[in-house]
């Protein structure tokens, strides 16, 4: 389990909370922002403007945005992933081929970040992004890293994460969620049924190295009026896994 810093910085995590406010709130003024973070408005002041010193904010007339800056962290952080150059060519294929939303996705501290995102021709927009973080117990994505996890890694994630709802849907029991695993484990893919995002079904496997260790997952989604029946839990499987397994020996052999 990540530990807490020992001796943690007070101003770098202001810093953070200052700016998750300012993507929390889609942008806002110094006022609004010491309102969401309770800090004065002084030090909120105080830090905007160091930030756009820096070139992480833009002040437009008062009112802050996140800069596009962040964006060249973001992308220098995925393209430093071997697991993206690798995968990036058949996750688009996927997408073209199915005309669905196909999708990349790894674990960092506990939780899911899409590393792609590719849009078919009949690809629904759902509000998930390329960086977005998500909760692994909730997506099948996130199912299918969990299964080629430790137990004991497992139970961590869900002490520090828990396993809170997002639909109806959404395993929100432990056993539950171990049972799932070992299902997904068994037959090579996990599926989810409307447990993220209601009327979006989605199909995934995961990532693994020649050592058996998670590296990822490959998914497909789509609205749960095409995604269904035999599409759902057989061709559409045996597509994603065709995928996973290119992946797969490419990484082996890269």
């Amino acid at each position: 389990m990540e530990m807490p810093a020992k001796n943690p910085i007070k101003s770098t995590e202001t810093t953070f909370r200052i700016v998750e406010g300012l993507q929390a709130l889609d942008g806002a003024g110094v006022s609004e922002i010491a309102e969401h973070t309770d800090l004065p408005r002084s030090t909120v002041h105080n830090y905007l403007s160091t930030l756009e010193q820096e070139e992480y904010v833009v002040n437009d007339d008062g009112q802050y945005e996140v800069g596009i800056r962040f964006l060249e962290l973001g992308a220098y952080a995925r393209n430093r992933r071997q697991i993206y150059e690798i995968a990036e060519p058949e996750v688009t294929g996927l997408a073209e081929e199915t005309g669905e939303l196909a999708n990349l996705l790894i674990e960092e501290h506990g939780r899911g970040t899409y590393l792609q995102r590719a849009r078919g021709e009949q690809a629904v927009q759902v509000e998930a992004h390329v960086g977005t973080r998500v909760s692994l117990h909730s997506t099948a994505l996130g199912k299918s890293i969990l299964a080629h996890l430790p137990e004991s890694r497992v139970d961590e994630i869900i002490e520090r994460h828990g396993l809170e709802p997002t639909t109806p849907r959404t395993v929100t029991d432990r056993g539950e969620l171990f049972d799932q695993l070992e299902e997904i484990r068994e037959r090579g893919y996990a599926l989810d049924d409307e447990e993220r995002l209601e009327g979006l079904r989605c199909v995934a496997a995961p990532i693994l190295s020649n050592e058996d260790r998670i590296l990822g997952a490959v998914s497909v989604s789509g609205p749960s009026h095409r995604i269904r029946d035999e599409h759902f839990r057989k061709s559409l499987p045996k597509r994603v896994l065709e995928t996973v397994n290119v992946i797969e020996l490419n990484v082996t052999y890269s």
